[in-house]
């Protein structure tokens, strides 16, 4: 028989103040308890969606003492599940600030942090830079973590871009890969599903992407259309556009191991060298 886990995916429209923020968080994961899940996961900048640095700054606090972490505690504790929050901004010594992935046990407690990794620093045409890099410290290391049921990899909106982070999880053992993202409009219509589904069939893992979605305060408008993608690339569940809302979908891990087995690219991958450029 087949080994299966309910799972829930949040949708916001995640505005300025961390209270009304985390009361909506508290709001699903209540209605995901109900619903059966053992799992939840929050969009990238669920507790506070500022536009940029100075935002940041009048509103993320450190990581020691931070009371948005403690009620994030305790709303996994009096729901008895799994609370992954798909980032928030932690405030740094050097004045920057840290996306962070935070997964909270049932009982409240961290099990694990995951620091962003891939910032988007483009010149874009017909505006300025962008350097998210100004605002953000990039994360250094890629984060696995055992929630019993499943091993869960962890990545973050423009990490998406990155397969070799994906085949890395993959490989020392995820099997289901969690993405949540703070996806704009005109991107989210071109690449969201493509991306995604791209690296559930290069992993064979589910991918589980909570996003934005809607008009925010911050002057952002963000694409929505949470999903869950399995192993072999197809979507098995998604939310009704840019609406906030819970997607709930029932994953059964069977597939993990029948996607890989089907087609074995991990186990067939091989490394090489790029040889030196030739010249005619």
């Amino acid at each position: 028989m087949s080994e299966k886990v309910t799972v829930a995916l949040v949708q916001m429209n995640s505005g300025l103040e961390a209270g009304a923020n985390l009361a909506e968080i508290a709001r699903r994961a209540a209605e995901a308890r109900e619903a059966g899940a053992a799992y939840i996961l929050t969009p990238e900048m669920s507790v506070v969606f500022a536009e940029n640095r100075a935002g940041l700054a009048q509103r993320a606090a450190g990581w020691e003492g931070n009371p948005d972490i403690s009620r994030l505690a305790e709303i996994a504790r009096e729901n008895a599940l799994f609370l992954h929050i798909g980032s928030l901004a932690i405030a740094l010594e050097d004045g920057r600030f840290a996306n962070r992935s935070v997964l909270f046990a049932p009982s409240g407690e961290i099990l694990a942090t995951y620091d962003k990794i891939h910032l988007f620093d483009a010149d874009l045409p017909g505006i300025n830079a962008y350097r998210e890099s100004a605002t953000y410290a990039g994360g250094e290391n890629a984060v696995l973590a055992d929630l019993g049921a499943f091993t869960l990899g962890f990545s973050i909106c423009y990490d998406m871009r990155f397969a070799a982070l994906y085949r890395a999880l993959a490989q020392a053992g995820a099997q289901v890969i969690a993405v949540p993202a703070a996806f704009t409009v005109p991107t989210g219509q071109a690449h969201w599903h493509v991306l995604l589904r791209a690296r559930a069939i290069e992993t064979g893992c589910f991918i589980l992407a909570a996003a934005q979605g809607g008009q925010h305060a911050n002057g952002r408008a963000t694409y929505g259309h949470s999903l869950v993608v399995a192993p072999w690339g197809e979507v098995i569940a998604e939310a009704n556009g840019d609406q906030p809302g819970l997607v709930i979908a029932t994953l059964e891990l069977d597939a993990v191991a029948s996607a890989r087995q089907r087609v074995p690219a991990l186990a067939n991958g091989r490394d090489f060298e790029l040889p030196a450029r030739i010249s005619g």
